[in-house]
């Protein structure tokens, strides 16, 4: 190369460098991480299923070290319902109280910021989630979450965190629906407040902070579907979209709750934009928005560009220190899930339930009547597809079975609350049919009228963890019928009248009991303030746990439909059963 052309090469680089030192000292950039909705997956392993996988908060541990490698200026945030799911929060939450929660050596092993409550950590109890918050090395934050003695937040409100001279105010809120699922006993001390209100009311004390970003981090969903966001509907389930759109000050928002993803610009009342941002759930991906600041500044605020992307886990292999970090607790988890129980006689699968008695919702059916002395009990398969084999039954297996950590009421209804509850649990299940060429099951259906088929198989409209079916009484659900005149009680199972002015004993989840789905409410009509004054009795564990001792005590278990209820006209069933199941499955009954 000549001594004149190595020149111009020599020159043009130190024009790029200046040119890049230039633009770095009138620039400033920041990214902030988001998961949400983890579930209790951490490891990469599935205890309930025993199966490995392709994403974890170990996956994300390895994510955070190469951007970390990439960048000076991190965030990491967390979103909440964390302590629910896999049986590693469980273990931690219920079973080993004395050591440090898995949860908090993890996050702190990843040194997130800042999180938000989610509802399934309250639904851990004080005595879980109270701990967490001293083991924690970073706040957990909820500003709608309110003490009642004091009016103040129990948990933290917001906090500035600073990064390279960037001042960022994370905001957290909480869906304040918890009361429609939970127990009073689980938050004693706290009530909720509406978001939007709390927003509103906080807003002003953060911009006196002078953040250079405004961050909501939301236990919410993202919903502004027929823009109900805008008036607002108090008390909200998810609010967030009215509070991106009715509290100016958010330059982004991440969400949650919901199990969806979302990477969207939305326009607020002041016409400035909100990125709207949410990681999903199960660690599967983490939301990721990019700031960069300029030098430039208008009214005394610098200027920035703000952009968002999702990062997919799977992508990622799990960082092989955090898996060695952990080692001991996942061997202590899969001996703990391991654990042999009892012993089955059959093979029972949650598919037989959308059809009719069945032998996998029976045996809830079966523990509740036995735990609670009631008369007449209500149960839903909580999980849509699995099954327990014949043989062995593992402490794995209990978490099939019983997905959530539901304590177990006892509550008082009226022979005709009881039908009513029933009507409205069928007709979110099952369709008003004219002839057996009619799909029994309410499928999601597109624009063909025809149900969505994906994989293989089709997805019902609605969840199966809300559709209830009884025992204690002998019934039938007549779908030619029209919804809300299906249901025939013909007695108690025990063969006597059954009676829609009086009174029974009824054993339910504690969520049903609080109004979750809205069987009790929109169902039986008792108005939701009525609900504890119909409350007899709960238990002080959660459900799973008396499942597991149950099958403990009775050591081989013989899971059979009671056959006490059934679906009509028997013709038209016998058509679309193995037709609907066949939708649904992908497979012949």
């Amino acid at each position: 190369m000549s001594r004149k052309l190595f020149k111009v090469y020599g020159l043009a680089i130190l024009i790029s460098f200046l040119l890049i030192s230039c633009r770095k000292q009138g620039e400033e950039s920041i990214t902030i991480l988001e998961t949400t909705d983890i579930h209790g997956v951490i490891l990469p392993y599935d205890f309930i299923e025993k199966e490995k996988l392709n994403a974890s908060l170990a996956n994300v541990s390895g994510y955070v070290k190469k951007l970390k490698k990439e960048k000076d200026a991190i965030l990491l945030l967390d979103n909440g319902d964390n302590l629910q799911g896999q049986p590693e929060v469980y273990y931690y939450n219920f079973i080993d109280t004395t050591s440090p929660h898995l949860l908090s050596e993890v996050m702190n092993y990843l040194a997130y910021d800042a999180g938000t409550v989610g509802n399934h950590d309250i639904e851990a109890g004080h005595s879980v989630y109270d701990r967490l918050v001293k083991e924690y090395k970073f706040p957990l934050l909820a500003a709608n979450a309110v003490d009642i003695v004091s009016g103040k937040p129990y948990f933290r409100p917001y906090i500035i965190l600073e990064k390279k001279n960037i001042r960022i105010a994370v905001f957290g809120l909480v869906t304040p629906a918890i009361p429609n699922w939970l127990p009073p006993e689980l938050y004693s001390g706290i009530e909720f407040k509406d978001m939007v209100e709390t927003a509103n009311l906080w807003m002003p004390e953060m911009l006196r902070q002078n953040p250079d970003l405004i961050v909501g981090l939301f236990h919410s969903g993202w919903d502004r579907e027929n823009e109900e966001y805008i008036k607002n509907n108090p008390l909200n389930e998810n609010g967030s979209a009215a509070v991106a759109f009715n509290v100016p000050g958010f330059d982004i928002i991440f969400n949650g709750h919901d199990h969806s993803l979302a990477n969207e610009k939305f326009i607020n009342t002041a016409g400035d934009t909100v990125l709207i941002l949410n990681g999903g759930s199960r660690s599967e991906n983490i939301a990721r928005a990019d700031i960069t600041f300029s030098s430039k500044k208008i009214k005394g605020k610098k200027q920035k560009n703000i952009t968002g992307k999702i990062i997919e886990v799977k992508d990622y292999e799990p960082d092989s220190e955090f898996l060695e970090r952990f080692d001991s607790q996942d061997r202590t988890i899969r001996d703990y899930v391991n654990k042999v129980i009892g012993n089955s006689t059959s093979t029972i699968s949650s598919k037989d339930a959308y059809f009719g008695s069945s032998a996998f919702v029976d045996m809830i059916h079966a523990i509740q009547l036995e735990i609670t002395g009631a008369d007449i009990s209500f149960a839903a398969p909580l999980s849509f597809d699995v099954s327990i084999a014949e043989g062995p039954v593992t402490v794995a297996d209990m978490f099939k079975l019983y997905r959530y950590e539901n304590m177990l009421y006892t509550m008082t209804l009226s022979g005709e609350e009881i039908r009513k509850y029933l009507e409205y649990s069928y007709s979110e299940w099952l369709n008003t049919m004219k002839s057996p060429d009619d799909y029994l099951l309410k499928f999601r259906l597109g624009q063909d009228g025809r149900p969505v088929i994906s994989n293989g198989k089709a997805w019902t409209k609605n969840q199966s963890y809300n559709f209830d079916s009884a025992t204690g009484i002998d019934y039938l659900v007549d779908v030619s019928k029209p919804e809300g005149e299906r249901i025939i009680i013909k007695s108690l199972t025990d063969g006597r009248p059954f009676d829609k002015l009086k009174l029974y004993k009824v054993a339910l989840s504690s969520y049903r009991g609080n109004g979750g789905g809205g069987h009790l409410i929109r169902g039986a009509g008792i108005n939701k303030d009525e609900l504890m004054s119909r409350l007899v009795s709960s238990t002080d564990r959660d459900l799973r746990y008396f499942i597991l001792k149950y099958i403990e005590a009775k050591k081989t278990i013989s899971p059979v439909p009671f056959n006490n209820w059934k679906i009509v006209p028997d013709e038209w069933i016998k058509t679309a059963v193995p037709r609907d199941y066949r939708i649904l499955f992908g497979t012949q009954k």
